[in-house]
């Protein structure tokens, strides 16, 4: 009970410092406002850029072109020597007919050629549409594909999707890179902002430990205010972020630019994101203060 006192009564006089040094107070706030707005851009855009190269890594495929004159007896054996090989994810089949059908409806001239022939006249091949699990063992899983007796040809895109797991991991890197760089930077601004608030009471400090308030009696209230400034300056970066966010996606009907470019759906990302907000907000604030207090001031 009287640990609830304590506390409750630090929390008070923290909420009565907030509001008596209002305008430091306010800065403070700003900083972190403007700088949490700047970390949730941030997020925002690696985490679609990560979600879109995930996207494109899931529909690469690896084609595997039967023997036109393939039996039946010979498919299944393909198909079952596929499913040996450690790494795929799927497996779908396609027939002559299916091929034919799909080539048809994309064209008008392939469709009075491709009209003439028969499953059994047809000069298409039939294929296995491999699908794996982790992109960079694609080049690996097609080899030991082609090696298949029954298969003719195997392609996927080779070279190309080297390069391209290659840019992604780089744009991966990169994005991670400016987060963790934006929040360390966001760090530093609210703790020397918190600095100046705190310094500019330095008065207020050397009276409570004249008439004996302890290290860390000081020191909590200070603590308190520091998450309070954290809790308010991430109210409308979570904002902008929640609406914001929702807004673009609407607006685009969730891709950008292209179908190809698919954004993340705002829930539960912007909720995510959010939280993401106000714990870095609060962590930052409660560090800083007390950063502030104990080293800045000698306490």
């Amino acid at each position: 009970m009287k640990v609830c006192r304590i506390l409750g009564r630090n929390i008070r006089d923290s909420f009565k410092g907030v509001i008596r040094n209002f305008s430091l107070s306010l800065a403070s706030i700003s900083c972190i406002t403007i700088t949490l707005i700047v970390v949730s851009i941030s997020i925002i855009l690696s985490y679609n850029v990560n979600s879109f190269a995930e996207n494109v890594e899931k529909d690469v495929t690896i084609v595997a072109f039967m023997k036109n004159d393939i039996t039946d007896e010979e498919k299944d054996d393909v198909l079952e020597r596929i499913k040996e090989i450690n790494g795929i994810d799927s497996i779908t089949y396609q027939s002559k007919t299916d091929i034919a059908a799909e080539m048809m409806a994309s064209s008008e001239d392939l469709k009075n050629i491709l009209s003439q022939y028969d499953e059994s006249t047809s000069p298409l091949q039939p294929t296995y549409q491999v699908k794996v699990k982790n992109i960079e063992e694609i080049g690996k899983i097609a080899l030991k594909i082609k090696k298949i007796k029954g298969v003719d040809i195997v392609k996927y895109g080779e070279g190309m999707v080297e390069q391209l797991v290659s840019v992604f991991d780089i744009v991966r890197k990169i994005t991670i890179g400016m987060v963790i760089a934006l929040i360390i930077v966001t760090a530093f601004l609210i703790s020397n902002t918190i600095k100046i608030t705190i310094f500019s009471r330095k008065r207020e400090i050397e009276i409570m430990r004249l008439v004996g308030a302890s290290n860390i009696n000081i020191k909590i209230p200070f603590i308190f205010e520091g998450l309070f400034l954290g809790v308010l300056g991430s109210v409308i970066p979570i904002i902008i972020t929640t609406y914001g966010y929702t807004a673009l996606y609407k607006k685009f009907s969730g891709q950008l630019f292209s179908p190809f470019i698919k954004l993340i759906k705002p829930t539960p990302f912007i909720y995510e994101i959010s939280l993401t907000l106000i714990i870095i907000g609060v962590l930052v604030g409660m560090y800083g203060s007390l950063k502030a207090v104990r080293k800045h001031l000698k306490i």
